[in-house]
Parts: structure tokens; sequence; C-alpha cells
């Protein structure tokens, strides 16, 4: 039997973990948080920090894998390839291309370097530094760490008298303390944030989405749901898939699900934003496992152990998808959700995390989502209708 060590704990890996078990492979979640609720449905956990490179090799060493994964769970991803190539395991890609893909600053100069489409960008250690730096950026600018992922740490800032402030609150979020600067780019339409697939380096499953978010929560830039198919133009769509592939193999990138986010500009320019050897949070697989049949999941596995992918090719969409990540506007105490009448026929799943009378934030970072909602929708325009009016039609009710 196969082992698998995953690395993290979060509910995103249960899909992992079941497509993994259908597959006779024995799985190893690991963190240094026992009661994550991944651990209870697993084959056997191992308490070590993920972020600890040496740790978890030697982990893996001890317990003999056969592969070595982090889904849905970023600060995982640089230590899964270092254990893979340490060891002679299936790997994404060569670790020293996964640190360039997991460090926004180094991804930043890479896409420079290589004459990819760019905003103004620079990563920092210093706030002294970035300060001296004000007049290279078009303002408004984007702050975040370059090391988190989920919205943690991110802000707009318009002023430049209150970047320090926001650079503060960026470093607060980062493992290695520090932090990227970049230009922001006024989207048209939306933003995709979505999962793709490469086969020995060649982009078989390319996906765009439509994210959207709630600005009245605590952060504005954590999404708040997504939309198939994209709002982006067919052109740059194809441009994007171009650009995606040029830098698989620019990276040497082998077989691997990735979580992409690109935007449209009122320009008209495409850009890649990030690009992360990972499956994406938010059930975002599972979600094309919907829309298009192909199971990103279970071939992410395969890779993992070194066994064959399957299916894995550009499918239709079948109908328009939506997923609503259930959320609170604001710190409180949950008593319910509430779906209107007029969509109960479009909802394919409900998938709520908890029960009334238990503590809810205010939607400022991903992990404050309290469940999901998928839906399906015979035309797009029916689609636009329900999603750009959401709250008409799904509501978190407090006491």
């Amino acid at each position: 039997m196969k082992k698998l060590l995953l690395l993290g704990g979060s509910r995103y890996l249960l899909p992992v973990i079941e497509s993994a078990k259908k597959l006779g492979i024995y799985t190893i979640t690991c963190d240094y948080l026992p009661d994550n609720i991944a651990h209870k449905y697993s084959d056997e956990y191992c308490n070590v920090s993920i972020i600890d490179k040496e740790a978890v090799l030697q982990a893996a060493k001890e317990l003999k894998v056969d592969g070595v994964m982090s889904f849905a769970c970023d600060p995982g991803v640089i230590t899964a390839a270092y254990v893979a190539e340490k060891m002679g395991l299936p790997s994404c890609g060569p670790y020293e291309s996964v640190c360039i893909l997991q460090n926004k600053g180094l991804f930043r100069k890479f896409l420079l370097d290589n004459g990819f489409t760019v905003p103004v960008a620079k990563g920092y250690s210093s706030i002294e530094d970035a300060k001296k730096d004000v007049n290279i950026f078009n303002w408004p600018v984007i702050v975040k760490p370059t090391d988190s992922a989920g919205s943690k740490g991110v802000t707009r800032v318009d002023d430049p008298e209150k970047l320090e402030e926001s650079i503060k609150y960026a470093i607060s979020f980062s493992h290695c303390n520090e932090f990227i600067i970049e230009d922001f780019i006024e989207k048209k339409g939306f933003s995709s944030d979505t999962d793709s697939f490469s086969v020995d380096g060649e982009l078989k499953f390319v996906s765009f989405s439509s994210q959207r978010f709630d600005e009245n929560a605590e952060n504005p830039y954590t999404p708040s749901a997504y939309s198939w198919p994209s709002s982006i133009s067919k052109e740059n769509q194809e441009e994007l898939r171009g650009e995606i592939q040029r830098l698989l193999t620019l990276l040497n990138m082998r077989t691997s699900i990735y979580n992409i986010e690109v935007r449209e500009s009122t320009s008209g320019k495409a850009y890649i934003m990030e690009l992360s050897p990972r499956g994406g949070g938010n059930r975002l697989a599972e979600m094309l496992r919907y829309a298009t049949g192909v199971d990103l999941i279970t071939n992410a596995v395969r890779a993992a152990v070194g066994i064959p992918v399957e299916g894995v090719e550009q499918k239709p969409y079948d109908g328009c998808w939506a997923e609503v990540i259930l959320h609170s506007e604001k710190a409180g105490i949950f008593d319910k959700l509430w779906i209107a009448d007029e969509i109960k026929e479009n909802v394919i799943e409900k998938d709520l995390w908890l029960e009334s009378g238990a503590a809810v934030g205010g939607f400022s970072a991903a992990n404050e989502a309290i469940g999901t909602l998928v839906l399906k929708f015979e035309t797009e325009e029916r689609l636009q209708q329900v999603m750009e009016n959401i709250s008409q039609f799904v509501k978190v009710e407090l006491k």
C-alpha cells in the first residue's frame, strides 16, 4: 500500500483523503494542530509544523512515504517540494522553481525578467526601503505579505502617508517578515481564481472563473463567491493560456494541479497574478468536477505517489455554475442560513460547517468562511442576476 503525506489539516483536504482511500492509498496528515478536522479522517496523524522543512523531511523518512502533497494549504507547498526533491519522490517541479512561485516578490521579478505582462511591483524586508520607493509606483497600490494566502494581510493603499501602517499589517501575516508593494490593477469585469493541471509540463486543463467579493465584509479582498464561465474575454483567455504554458516551461514544471489567479485590466491587458502548484482553497477543484466532470483532485493524488494520471483533458462546462462562500459580514452568534425559494431548485449542494449558537467572525480572511453553497443555472443571464444580488437570495442570519 502506498503512503501519502498530506501537509495541513483543513477541511479542504477531506476530498483528497477520500480520493486517496478509493485508490487504496494510506493517508497521513501532518501539522502542529491535532484538533484540525482532516486528522479525524486520515489513517494517521503526524504532529510536526509544516513550515519546518527539516522536521517534515525527517518524519517523511521515518514514515517511509511514497509521496507528499500540500493541497489547498499554501504554507506547506515549499516544504512538500523540498521533501520530494530530497527523497526522490514524485514532484510538481524543481524546488527552486516552487520557491519562486511561492514568494510574491520573487515571482514578480521572474515574470518581469522573462517578458511577461506585470504591474510595477517590488518586494521588501525593510519598511524604510519601501518608503524611499513611493514614487516608482502608480498609485493606488496593494500591499501584501510575500508568503501568505487566503487574502491575509492584504490592503489597498491610496495615500502614501498610510503606507507604513499597511506594511506593518502585511508583515504580521508573513512567516519571513517580507512584503510586496505593487500597482493596483483596475480590473475589467471579474478577476479569476481557479484551478488548472499540467501533465509532464504540458497544460492539459485550464479554467478561468469570475471571482467575486463582498464589499461589506471586514476584508473586501477576501473572495466571497466564484462563478463559471469567466467574464475575461476569449482573446485574453487564449493569451493567458499560452503565457501560463510558457511560465510552466520556463520553470520546468511537471505533473501538477495549480491554483492560478489572473486578471483582465480596464486597459485590455491580461496579467498572471499568482500561480501556485497546489489545489486552491474554497473547494475550487470540486466545483470544476461538478462543472466539467474532470477530476483534478484524484489526479493530483495519483501524481503525488507516481501513479499515471487519467482523464485530464479540456472539457466544456455543463451549464453555468457558482459557488457562494458562506460568511457573516460582522462578528456575532450564528442563528441560521436563509435561502430564497426562487433559487432552491438551483442549489446542488449546501455544506454548512457550524450549528446555531456558534460564534462567527466578520470575514476578515478566508478561514472565517462557515460553509459553501453550490449553484447551477441554465443560462449565464440568470446566474448574473442572482450573483450580482446574492444578498437578496442568501443570508447568514445572526442572533
